[in-house]
């Protein structure tokens, strides 16, 4: 029986650094979760005192003026709807890029400018670029002689119009690199032999690149939901009159003093988790399904 091989003298240096590491990218992560369950008498430092749902029910029961549902569901809805985008603009923009475009490195790079600029000067232009928007459209009513429907016209800003248009500016080039790099390794041969089987351009697409891209789409969508679910810089500027949950909650910091805020801080967290976890198991059920039909073509 060979003896086991022994670690080499670094490995012991290198994992505790490796552990801090997830400690200090986690433990936060872990210290709200279990200060959002003490009891009625807990506070927002330890110890804990007690052990209960309490926080979470008051939670459900609202903070105040602030109406918590409203601010998750609107949530949710913009991550759906920026998720969805990103997914369709990725992958249509990965079959564009398949071809020698004029211009395209040009498009690249302004498509990926937006993550080297500063969050809130994006979100700033976009609120003024709206803002802009709202003069034009105020004036060209004026001109009209439209005024009662000048009088009436609020903004343009809104969650699907400028903060839609503010998450797809951190999101969408996260899922083109994705899709570039996904294409730069595609086999065309896979489409060339649809071709000669008589598929048609779509047929080719739904039956042979879609399955095969399949589990980076997944990925993209998880990206695009995620990204925009936790945004808080882009969408301050670019929203209008509504708030995100994120920025409830960032504004409830100030004026929330008990550990309901960690309450909504652990549920915001549990839906991250949520969608990464569907994720997975997306990816794995798409992979599991791919290797089935490679073992019954043979």
């Amino acid at each position: 029986m060979s003896a086991r091989p022994s670690r080499p003298a670094g490995f012991w240096p290198l994992a505790m650094v490796f552990g801090l590491f997830v400690l200090f990218m986690y433990g936060p992560m872990l210290v709200i979760f279990m200060l959002s369950l003490q009891g009625p008498e807990g506070g927002l430092t330890f110890p804990m005192r007690g052990l209960s749902l309490h926080w979470f029910y008051q939670l459900a029961e609202g903070l105040g003026v602030v109406d918590i549902a409203a601010a998750l569901w609107r949530s949710l809805a913009l991550g759906a709807v920026v998720m969805l985008c990103t997914v369709l603009l990725s992958v249509l923009a990965g079959l564009a890029f398949r071809k020698r475009l004029a211009g395209g490195a040009v498009l690249l790079f302004i498509a990926v400018a937006s993550l080297i600029m500063p969050s809130i000067i994006v979100s700033l232009g976009i609120g003024l670029e709206f803002r802009l928007i709202d003069s034009g459209i105020q004036s060209a009513l004026q001109w009209l002689g439209m005024e009662s429907a000048r009088q009436n016209y609020g903004t343009a800003l809104g969650l699907f119009s400028s903060a839609l248009g503010a998450h797809l500016t951190w999101t969408l080039p996260f899922g083109l690199l994705i899709m570039f790099a996904v294409f730069n390794r595609f086999n065309p041969a896979y489409e060339e032999a649809a071709r000669d089987l008589g598929a048609t351009p779509w047929q080719g697409f739904a039956h042979v690149v879609l399955p095969l891209i399949a589990p980076s789409v997944v990925g993209i969508a998880m990206f695009g939901f995620t990204l925009s679910w936790d945004e808080i810089a882009r969408t301050s500027q670019a929203i209008g009159e509504v708030n995100t949950l994120p920025l409830e909650l960032q504004g409830l910091t100030s004026t929330v003093t008990t550990p309901a805020i960690y309450a909504l801080g652990t549920l915001t967290t549990v839906v991250s988790l949520l969608v990464m976890g569907i994720t997975l198991a997306l990816v794995w059920l798409l992979e599991r399904r791919r290797k089935a039909r490679t073992r019954a073509s043979r």
